[in-house]
């Protein structure tokens, strides 16, 4: 099942319960419990972001960057790095 067929039979199921309050609180407090579990892998430190910065300024000193080409969007220049985006 994709992520969109799991969005909407998610809805269509709570769309049973939207009238009920108690119901509503409880399945909120076990989204908000089951999001809370879920790290945010894009948080770091200061000192990690400065030790990123610093490494990101090497590479650059020494020529190790890409270039968006003209007419390319962002998400293709990441593709055309590798990235999967």
């Amino acid at each position: 099942m994709t992520a969109i067929e799991l969005n909407a039979e998610l809805y269509r199921a709570l769309d049973k319960i939207a009238d009920d309050e108690t119901l509503m609180q409880k399945v909120l407090k076990y989204v908000k419990r089951l999001t809370a579990k879920k790290e945010d892998p894009t948080l770091m430190t200061k000192e990690e972001f400065f030790a990123r910065v610093e490494k990101a300024e090497e590479q650059y000193a020494r020529g190790e960057y890409t270039t968006q080409l003209p007419g390319e969007s962002v998400s293709d220049m990441l593709k055309r790095c590798g990235y999967g985006v």
